[in-house]
């Protein structure tokens, strides 16, 4: 196709899903051809991304067709490649392979190492410190601030009052030191007014987030012990090579695995928000495009609790917005949508009729839903909620709604919620509407 137009995919993209294709229906020859011209295009376009998940499956397609010697130089090609990437799911898995690759070799030890650096790479946990440490450092900064600012009042008081004491010595007239004193005394009442209301937004500014690390650390503390004693299962029912059960095993521990991830990313997103870290370049962003590309990633959890998907976006819409702050919106909906939902839901993704000016983007699923209290909390400024939701015990902090409704208003936007309890509910994402 013609180079001069812009379109939302890749030509090495397309190659290597229809080599998938094929190798899927062992038409081999087929699979090998388009799977190299993929790699071809990953080459020219400097892709190490693609070209790592490449080598993995021209591996796993000599691999199937039992040319062991030549899956194994591939298999390789793809572990060194992963080194130079920042993705740890390539690392992990070109790990795991080599692990397996080595252990059909005999060679057991080796294939240990491959097994220890694979486990590493999945343990996300060591981010959590680095996480802490940096909101603990950021509170510490903003009491020591405050601090300061106390100190520099209350000096300027005592400067204020010895001023007061001098022109009431040096007064003459009874007027000069009244009026002298009744200054001095209304300055003093506005500085204490606003030394103390300083002091009560710094109060609760550190209640929030003490509540919120100690909602963040249950949390942690929970899916952590869930994955613990999940890997623990996971040995067992691998020595009692009980397929079912790992798969259910392993299913679990993704899932587990995904909701730490999220509960980190958002609390780090959180907190470079709060001190204004956070960049937002307003453009004109391809709305269709943005939420096939987040969906995409979400289609794995879907298909665990059976929920089917609903897309409806004119493939023409655009949006007035910071890419990536749109993407962190869309990944914390859908990941609610996903996890208040029902085995066998439906999440919807569509646009409402709206003003000329303005995209109603809707996140729509028919789960339990919440009751008008709840809903009216999560709209409130600064909500943070640690209760549970009916009788099916789902947690929430709310820490992810929160986090979207700020990323809105700083795109210019609005965010609202519609629910019934039992029903469903429905999240509206009001962006300005632009042209291409």
């Amino acid at each position: 196709m013609p180079n001069k137009e812009r379109y939302d995919f890749k030509a090495s993209a397309l190659y290597h899903n229809l080599g998938i294709s094929y190798f899927h229906i062992e038409q081999y020859a087929e699979a090998e051809k388009y799977l190299f011209r993929s790699l071809e295009q990953q080459e020219k376009d400097k892709d190490t991304v693609r070209m790592v998940s490449s080598y993995m499956d021209i591996a796993n397609l000599y691999y199937a067709q039992y040319k062991d010697n030549e899956a194994i130089p591939y298999f390789e090609k793809a572990y060194q490649l992963s080194k130079k990437t920042k993705d740890f799911e390539l690392k992990q898995n070109s790990a795991l392979n080599m692990a397996v690759m080595e252990e059909n070799r005999k060679q057991f030890s080796r294939s240990l190492e491959y097994r220890k650096e694979y486990e590493s790479w999945r343990d996300s946990l060591n981010n959590q410190n680095k996480i802490w440490a940096l909101a603990e450092l950021e509170k510490e900064y903003a009491v020591t601030e405050k601090e300061k600012e106390i100190k520099v009042l209350r000096t300027e008081n005592k400067l204020k009052i010895a001023e007061r004491n001098a022109l009431l010595l040096s007064s003459v007239f009874l007027m000069v030191l009244f009026g002298a004193g009744t200054y001095f005394f209304r300055q003093k009442i506005k500085s204490n007014r606003i030394i103390l209301s300083q002091k009560k937004d710094l109060d609760q500014l550190n209640l929030t987030k003490d509540k919120l690390f100690s909602i963040v650390s249950h949390d942690l503390r929970s899916s952590v012990n869930a994955l613990k004693t999940s890997n623990k299962q996971l040995f067992e029912q691998l020595e009692a090579k009980s397929w079912a059960q790992l798969d259910k095993l392993l299913q679990s521990n993704s899932s587990i695995t995904n909701s730490i991830y999220n509960l980190l990313d958002n609390l780090l997103n959180w907190s470079m928000l709060q001190t204004k870290q956070l960049y937002f370049n307003i453009e004109a962003i391809h709305l269709p495009s943005v939420v096939q590309q987040v969906a995409y990633n979400y289609k794995p959890l879907m298909a665990y609790k059976n929920i089917a998907f609903e897309y409806a976006i004119p493939k023409g819409m655009y949006v007035q917005a910071d890419l990536d702050s749109v993407k962190i919106i869309l990944r914390n909906l859908l990941d609610n949508a996903i996890k208040f939902s029902k085995e066998k839901g439906i999440i919807k993704v569509y646009c409402e009729a709206g003003a000329a000016d303005s995209c109603h983007l809707v996140v729509e699923d028919l789960g339990v839903g919440m009751p008008e209290e709840t809903r009216e909390e999560l709209l409130r400024e600064s909500i943070l909620l640690n209760k549970k939701k009916g009788q099916n015990e789902i947690v929430g902090t709310g820490l992810g709604l929160q986090l979207c409704k700020e990323m809105v208003k700083k795109n210019n936007g609005l965010l609202l919620i519609e629910s019934q309890e039992n029903i469903g509910t429905k999240i509206i994402i009001q962006l300005p509407k632009t042209a291409k």
